[in-house]
């Protein structure tokens, strides 16, 4: 019986390790934009704007500038997984305002129906829900000014100083999300209903870096 038990333990633990140990795949290889589509709006005078014009690759990093509002989006659906990114703000600036959009469906409209995870300067780790998806938050979180904004769970700073790089982990298993940035767990939704999408990253108003772009299956 001993036998039995042991080699039991044996076999569930070596499954455990294999899923936690599942290779990370590069979704930017810091080179190029294969893998990825984008979507702009239309410039004020109703010229189209060309991808060139606001996502580039600089030494390893996406550059994006912000303008106009848009987005880079993967051609890929993704599910059950661990999505690890790093982000900064300009040297010298006062940030600004981007986000990790979720589960996106319905894409090519500012902006498609997902769960958003902030990188508003200050504010990164709040969840903003988009085009109403089903979620469950804490409703303590619930900002009383707008119904959709969800305050992340911590009260101290968790950014690092403008210009220097922070890292997100996004981890998305079965109906949950759990945002952690630099080390530290600041939010958590539940009952998501759409847990099934495309990720992507906001242009929206100011100079921002990506890099290091990576998941990870959880299946």
């Amino acid at each position: 019986m001993r036998t039995l038990l042991l080699s039991t333990f044996l076999v569930l633990g070596l499954g455990l390790t294999s899923s936690q140990s599942a290779e990370p795949t590069k979704l930017f290889d810091g080179k190029t934009f294969n893998g990825w589509d984008y979507f702009l709006a239309p410039s004020k005078d109703g010229k189209k704007v060309e991808m060139k014009d606001v996502w580039t690759v600089e030494d390893g990093y996406i550059k994006c500038v912000g303008r106009p509002l848009g987005y880079l989006i993967t051609k890929d659906e993704f599910s059950d997984y661990e999505l690890r990114l790093k982000w900064r703000w300009v040297k010298g600036s006062k940030g600004g305002n981007s986000g990790v959009l979720l589960h996106v469906v319905g894409d090519n409209k500012i902006w498609p129906k997902s769960i958003e995870a902030q990188l508003a300067s200050g504010s990164a780790g709040d969840f903003w829900l988009i085009d109403k998806p089903q979620v469950e938050i804490d409703p303590k979180q619930q900002d009383p000014k707008v119904e959709r904004h969800y305050f992340r769970i911590v009260k101290e700073a968790v950014e690092k100083e403008i210009g220097e790089w922070n890292e997100y982990v996004i981890t998305c298993k079965g109906d949950t999300i759990k945002l952690e940035i630099n080390g530290k767990v600041v939010n958590e939704a539940k009952k998501v209903v759409q847990n099934k999408g495309k990720i992507a990253l906001q242009s929206e108003g100011a100079e921002i870096h990506f890099k290091d772009i990576e998941i990870r299956s959880l299946k």
